[in-house]
């Protein structure tokens, strides 16, 4: 450790993680100006690697698989509003790759081609398109007003769209399916404000993995995973008491989650408090793993953060590195760790 406490790694045993600072600097110079607006998130094509990410004022961006290069697509102004959550997926029933994206302030979900042309806007749900009384209800009298479908996150299983609405008093999972070339809600939709098994508070990220939907449950300090009819699997033990988790992503060939709390946790009692900037944990699904501190490698500004996404790229010498994407918060910060 050096002097003011800035050190060189964080993390425990094979999880340890550096500060990149030269692709941190990638950032394009037209889009640092908004970086302290970012308040959104980072998903993958697949197929190809590039991330994608929206930065409010600026619009959405591809970054390439080695992280140096960032390109904006799209013109749509629509892609200057926040986007919150982001999904890259592939439709079952065409085969096409598309991008689907959650505007919280909006109040839209809107499903995109991979050049950032809009294909369809998703609005508000009516009431009666979903097989649950709750939401159609909450819908039927609320979808006129203002802020009753503030969507914070989307994902893809099995054909279709699940969008959490966190920021709205609905709380709610709610589908969609394709039905003649376009996305429409239900059947399926689960939850609601509350404390009771399978209710939420504040479902703030979602995330489809081996079959099942994860819900980050921020307020309530959990994730919880369901079937995609939206019934209870198991809430994840050992997440540490105060943990805000706001997204959950899959580090696939290390065999993990990758999750973060929206702010730090200060001294408490989980052992992983008195961090400078909000933890970065690692789950294996049955058990906490390691916990990094990116404020203690010497990150300006950055202490709440957004979003993390894990990220593989394979360099020249044909070593496949991890590298984890942080979308900072309030102040705004996009940073890059690489595992060491």
């Amino acid at each position: 450790m050096s002097r003011y406490g800035i050190q060189a790694t964080s993390g425990q045993g094979e999880a340890v993680f550096s500060w990149s600072e030269e692709l941190t600097a990638a950032l394009p110079s037209e889009a640092r100006k908004f970086e302290k607006d970012m308040h959104g998130g980072f998903n993958e094509d697949a197929e190809t690697g590039n991330v994608y990410t929206g930065i409010p004022g600026a619009g959405l961006y591809r970054i390439s698989p080695d992280l140096k290069t960032w390109t904006k697509i799209g013109g749509d102004k629509r892609l200057e509003d926040n986007i919150h959550g982001i999904v890259v997926f592939k439709e079952e029933s065409t085969g096409l790759t598309q991008i689907a994206v959650a505007q919280n302030n909006a109040q839209r979900v809107l499903i995109l081609n991979l050049d950032g042309s809009v294909k369809q806007e998703l609005n508000t749900p009516r009431g009666g398109e979903f097989d649950c009384d709750d939401p159609n209800l909450y819908y039927s009298e609320n979808r006129h007003k203002s802020g009753h479908f503030a969507c914070t996150d989307v994902t893809y299983l099995n054909g279709r769209l699940y969008v959490v609405t966190g920021y709205s008093k609905g709380d709610y999972v709610l589908s969609a399916e394709m039905k003649d070339g376009q996305y429409n809600w239900g059947p399926i939709a689960w939850g609601g404000k509350g404390d009771a098994p399978g209710k939420f508070r504040t479902a703030h990220g979602v995330t489809a993995y081996d079959g099942h939907i994860y819900v980050s449950n921020r307020e309530a300090f959990q994730v919880i995973k369901f079937t995609p009819e939206g019934k209870l699997v198991e809430i994840l033990p050992d997440i540490p008491d105060g943990s805000r988790i706001c997204n959950v992503a899959r580090a696939e060939h290390d065999n993990y989650f990758v999750m973060n709390s929206l702010v730090p946790l200060g001294d408490g009692a989980s052992g992983y408090g008195g961090h400078r900037t909000a933890p970065i944990y690692a789950h294996t699904g049955d058990h906490l793993i390691f916990c990094i501190d990116a404020g203690s490698l010497g990150i300006p500004v950055l202490k709440h953060i957004h979003n993390v996404w894990p990220h593989y790229h394979t360099d020249e010498a044909g070593v496949r590195n991890l590298y984890l994407l942080v979308h900072g918060w309030r102040d705004g910060k996009f940073a890059v760790l690489k595992k060491v």
